[in-house]
């Protein structure tokens, strides 16, 4: 049974998808290019990782479903997008880097979304064929802007004389996607409880009960947290103080990620993206 290493995996595409779609929030003008090959760079290696597990669980002899199949071709194809995105910003390919840029984060987010659907038990016609997807894409939203807004804010012991703005908004859409996130959250549960599927049903009724500790703690590391960690990081840029910011950024990446791995063990127990 593949279904656990399959969930553990999933974070790693969906920060390299987020991270990806991350790289547009910065004005590309007003940086320095090296700050889109390194971080680039970071998330393709993160995407590497991900097709290298799934291409062993295959070897392992373990059938994959159709939406696992078609998750992995456009997961391979957002990689190689990334891969010639990556090329481009050693030359002045504008129209190329843009072009294949659109790509990725297309073939990413189209990823994402057969990703979410081989975990879905649901019926095609189901609140659940919704619910999934739009939860796993704003966790990846999350766990792409707070590893940007980490390695941005390095680049500031690198470019010295680089406008605090670009942090800000980094720091900005990290915020939102936090908010994102927790209303998705709500909105699920919501929704389950009401028009779910009588077996989503049961399994929000078991996460609620059975594993309620679980539930409480991944809520409390994050969204609950690392939004602590957020407006200790808005504050220490209204001074400003880029060093102390970045590191923040360090404990926010720990929060989002220990928060989005057990959320991962959330479906691979009950079977909801939380």
């Amino acid at each position: 049974m593949d279904l656990f290493p399959r969930a553990f995996l999933l974070v790693f595409e969906q920060l390299a998808v987020g991270g990806m779609l991350a790289l547009s929030i910065p004005p590309f003008h007003d940086i320095e290019r090296g700050y889109y090959k390194s971080t680039a760079f970071v998330f393709l290696l993160m995407a590497a990782f991900a097709l290298a597990g799934r291409i062993v669980l295959w070897s392992g002899g373990t059938a994959p479903s159709t939406a696992a199949v078609v998750e992995l071709v456009l997961f391979s194809l957002f990689f190689l997008a990334g891969c010639g995105y990556l090329w481009s910003l050693w030359d002045e390919y504008v129209i190329l880097r843009a072009r294949l840029f659109s790509l990725c984060w297309i073939f990413g987010l189209c990823a994402l979304v057969a990703g979410a659907q081989s975990f879905r038990a649901a019926p095609a016609l189901s609140v659940e064929t919704l619910l999934f997807p739009v939860a796993l894409l704003s966790g990846a939203l999350v766990l792409g802007t707070v590893l940007a807004g980490m390695l941005l804010g390095h680049w500031y012991l690198i470019d010295r004389e680089l406008s605090i703005e670009p942090f800000r908004t980094m720091l900005a859409f990290y915020t939102g996607s936090l908010a994102l996130q927790t209303a998705v959250l709500a909105l699920t549960a919501v929704l389950l409880w009401l028009v779910g599927s009588p077996d989503s049903a049961a399994a929000l009724r078991a996460l609620l009960g059975e594993h309620g500790l679980l539930l409480a703690g991944r809520l409390a590391v994050s969204p609950a947290a690392s939004l602590v960690l957020a407006w200790m990081i808005h504050r220490t840029l209204l001074i400003p103080q880029t060093m102390a910011a970045t590191g923040l950024f360090y404990i926010a990446i720990l929060s989002v990620m220990v928060g989005e791995f057990m959320g991962r063990y959330v479906l691979f127990k009950t079977g909801i993206p939380f």
